[in-house]
């Protein structure tokens, strides 16, 4: 069976497929046609149904959690990883401040609406030139998330707030910024299988962490290697393998916390 499985170029998410892409694992007969977008374009085609396993936004898994279900394994998911806000050293942020933001339905996007909502300026952006935007100063500040937390500081530019730190606090959870979705009208059957190939390729990368560097390296948008390892480090860690029950329970939360109404999230984990 051929399913479509959608995810970003960003090295979190190669470094977790490689195995299961490039048949570094059992995938009990399935097959991939891959395709690379950006977070916001993932988001758009979550909701529009186009693909059958999706890496999308939890704040976009809100909106379409009538037509997917999330898998146990995959999610970024953790501790001090959250968005930051970035600005020039010089600039004053007012609630009239342009915020170039990754995309209005991203998790980024949903924590800056909960910790600043007087700020409404916001501009969609593509995610990696956000700091462009920014030191060019096209906008006010920048919402930053995946390499642009290791490189905003070379740029000159000052960190307003972590907003990964603001929902830590005030839940005592990690924060879900990101997971692996499937079609509910696949069988059951199938949707068991992707689970299993999907958490068998990211404990294959945990244990070969060396097995991926080309994919991940053709794909980052940024090149440096300390760069490119201290991404997968923060983005990928026990709650990719599997949610267990405080991830569970976070992505829970971010459910009530956004006022959509509850409904089976997840896909029933491997071990039951």
């Amino acid at each position: 069976m051929k399913l479509t499985l959608g995810f970003s170029p960003c090295p979190n998410d190669t470094f977790i497929f490689d195995a299961l892409v490039h048949h570094k694992i059992d995938t009990e007969g399935l097959e991939f046609e891959v395709v690379f977008a950006d977070v916001a374009q993932l988001n758009k085609w979550a909701f529009q149904g186009k693909l059958d396993i999706i890496k999308l936004s939890y704040n976009a898994f809100t909106h379409c959690v009538n037509n997917y279900v999330l898998m146990d394994s995959g999610s970024a998911l953790g501790n001090n990883c959250g968005p930051l806000l970035i600005k020039k050293p010089n600039t004053i942020l007012t609630k009239e401040s342009k915020i170039a933001i990754p995309g209005k339905y991203t998790t980024a996007n949903m924590l800056l609406s909960i910790a600043f909502p007087e700020n409404q300026n916001k501009i969609e952006t593509l995610f990696s030139e956000i700091e462009n935007q920014v030191l060019e100063e096209r906008v006010d500040a920048g919402l930053i998330i995946h390499e642009g937390r290791f490189t905003y500081k070379d740029k000159g530019l000052d960190k307003v707030s972590d907003l990964g730190k603001f929902w830590e606090t005030e839940t005592g959870l990690p924060i879900p910024l990101g997971g692996i979705v499937v079609k509910r009208e696949l069988p059951f059957s199938e949707q068991k299988k992707i689970e299993r190939a999907l958490r068998n390729s990211v404990e294959y990368a945990f244990e070969n962490p060396n097995s991926s560097a080309n994919f991940v390296k053709c794909h980052a948008q940024e090149m440096e290697k300390e760069v490119v390892d201290a991404h997968i480090a923060l983005y990928v860690n026990d709650y990719s393998i599997s949610l267990g029950a405080q991830g569970e329970n976070a992505v829970k939360l971010f459910f009530e916390k956004t006022g959509n109404p509850s409904c089976n999230i997840f896909l029933s984990s491997l071990k039951n």
